[in-house]
């Protein structure tokens, strides 16, 4: 006989609370070890909890709307065999010696900053196995924090880096060479600079095309690239997506380019659209965002990339209900593609998807 708590995750080194926002199991429902269990709401989006463990849901602890603080004890898996007085006990133990984490060394020194090219850029780095690290590269207007559902599942092989682009998050806000190739050296140079020899990359929208063409720059430094709704191929940049997003002041301009995101409009919360906001009222951002418009943007519009010359593995995660890069239906020639039917967030939206794609991906490289 075993007693199994299902403790509140943590998403990223931001997340210090979740709050349930559906249950996806009833009480009594056998679970089994991968399934959806709860929707969870954090401060960035909403998103789907797996289970852990299988056997019988005996016991939901965390009603609906309950914000509750990582780690904190929401839901008991038990075989029929443990008595409902052994799982009110094991409970009541459990709620009377949880203490709410603080803050270990490692998550307090947080994000990193390194001079590249004149630049400084902020980066997260969360530690794993021996395998090639991965460096993730984020899209237009995004930021390291995108990441927050990926960086942990992939560090269990490898070293994950997630940097801010100049322009981006705490990264430099003035963007010295905002076209592709110049955004693609930067994120080369970065390597250089942290002393990688080899490395993956994986990239998002914009992020994406900035992956597959610091690939062909590099050579043999970059041994496989996942992307995940990739700007540069034959699918173009939705310009209504870009211009909403650049003239948003208020949470209703904001949310209307938000919502452009995902396919389940519900995942846009009103901390996801302030969030942006905030990050818009940034001095310096509009003035980089609109150099990035005309420049990687611009040049991922009107200059495919050929992913048949890149001699790294590529893998093309592409969202079937992309409203910012609607897919084309031309399949890249020489790259595995992963159709999700999610919307461009798709790294967000369907987690679990994308991770075991990426994960895959590396562990056939190394």
């Amino acid at each position: 006989m075993a007693i199994t708590p299902i403790l509140m995750p943590k998403w990223g080194l931001a997340m210090e609370e979740g709050t349930p926002v559906e249950w996806l199991k009833a009480e009594g429902d056998t679970v089994a070890e991968g399934e959806e269990l709860v929707e969870i709401e954090t401060s960035k989006i909403t998103n789907v909890m797996e289970a852990t463990d299988a056997g019988p849901l005996r016991r939901i602890v965390a009603d609906v709307g309950e914000a509750l603080p990582v780690g904190a004890l929401i839901g008991v898996i038990a075989e029929e065999a443990d008595s409902d007085d052994a799982i009110d006990a094991f409970i009541t133990d459990f709620q009377a010696n949880f203490i709410v984490a603080a803050d270990s060394g490692d998550e307090a020194s947080g994000p990193e900053t390194i001079t590249v090219d004149g630049s400084d850029i902020t980066y997260q780095r969360v530690d794993g196995g021996d395998g090639t690290p991965v460096i993730m590269v984020h899209g237009y207007g995004g930021d390291r924090d995108n990441w927050l559902f990926n960086q942990d599942a992939l560090a269990a092989d490898r070293d994950v880096i997630a940097l801010d682009l100049p322009g981006h998050g705490g990264s430099t806000k003035d963007i010295k060479d905002p076209s592709l190739k110049g955004l693609a050296k930067l994120v080369n140079d970065f390597a250089g600079a942290l002393g990688l020899e080899t490395y993956h990359l994986m990239g998002h929208s914009m992020g994406g095309a900035v992956a597959l063409e610091a690939a062909s720059q590099a050579g043999g430094a970059v041994v496989s690239v996942v992307t995940v709704c990739p700007a540069g191929l034959s699918a173009k940049v939705n310009s209504d997506f870009i211009d909403t997003f650049l003239a948003a002041e208020r949470r209703k301009g904001m949310k209307q380019a938000a919502l452009m995101l995902f396919a389940d409009k519900d995942l846009v919360t009103r901390d996801l659209v302030n969030n942006l906001l905030q990050f818009k009222r940034i001095d310096g951002v509009n003035e980089a965002l609109v150099a990035l418009r005309d420049g990687a943007i611009a040049d991922a519009n009107t200059a495919p990339i050929d992913v048949s010359a890149i001699a790294a593995p590529v893998c093309i995660i592409i969202g079937e209900e992309d409203e910012v890069i609607p897919p084309s239906g031309d399949a890249p020639s020489g790259a595995q593609v992963v159709k999700l039917p999610v919307g461009h967030m798709a790294h967000m939206e369907d987690a679990a998807a994308v991770n075991k794609a990426a994960v895959a991906h590396f562990n056939q490289v190394g």
